[in-house]
């Protein structure tokens, strides 16, 4: 596992005007590891994910993504950062197949048509691959936003919260496929709620409060979840 992480954060603070909303956070996120991020509703998770995506000033401390302060309009944070942040962001004119379609080919991404035709299944669209957005369900746009991320190259995948409006059997099969994007090289971070999820698909939790930050096992992080 290679000595640079992709993403860095000490003593790093987030909050609002001067508030922040827990404790500071140190982190480190190397290639192969699934990072979860627990806590109560209210202690900073979404918050936290923002600021090292470059989406919202931190304040204080330290980030780096990438070897660098986070920045989502470079080049390269765009190329190696996926990320689904719970805000529905569709092209209204576009079909599910359309839509990934498009995502895949502005990436460049080869043979993207088969690519798409498996994420489509994977994700349980396949009889909604010509529907518009309008015509989706809550759960189907997610999972639509979800495949979005999954069929562009990436390096660091970053969730808020995927479990949201999806079924069981879905969300069994979202942590097995972010067990596989660890194995196979690339990093995940993702804030959940879901024990089931972050036992699975996590190599380490970082359970944030107001007065501190814990780092535990998935086994502990899920049954803190649990206790929340």
């Amino acid at each position: 596992m290679p000595d640079e992480p992709l993403l860095r954060a000490r003593s790093l603070s987030v909050g609002y005007g001067e508030e922040p909303v827990c404790a500071p956070v140190d982190l480190d996120v190397r290639p192969g590891e699934g990072v979860a991020v627990i806590g109560a509703n209210g202690t900073g998770k979404s918050t936290f994910l923002r600021t090292v995506l470059g989406l919202q000033e931190p304040l204080g401390g330290r980030v780096s993504l990438l070897g660098s302060p986070p920045d989502p309009r470079t080049g390269e944070v765009r190329a190696a950062v996926a990320s689904v942040l719970g805000d529905d962001a569709f092209f209204p004119a576009l079909t599910v197949t359309e839509h990934l379609l498009l995502t895949a080919l502005g990436h460049r991404v080869p043979e993207a048509r088969e690519i798409v035709t498996d994420l489509v299944e994977d994700f349980g669209l396949a009889d909604r691959a010509d529907a518009l957005p309008s015509a989706l369900s809550s759960g189907q746009r997610r999972r639509v936003l979800l495949a979005a991320a999954f069929v562009r190259p990436r390096s660091l995948l970053v969730l808020d919260e995927p479990e949201q409006r999806l079924d069981a059997g879905m969300r069994n099969r979202l942590a097995e496929m972010l067990v596989q994007e660890r194995e196979d090289g690339g990093a995940v971070l993702v804030a959940s709620h879901d024990p089931v999820l972050v036992e699975r698909a996590a190599t380490r939790v970082v359970l944030l409060h107001d007065d501190g930050v814990q780092v535990l096992d998935p086994a502990a992080g899920a049954a803190a979840i649990a206790a929340l």
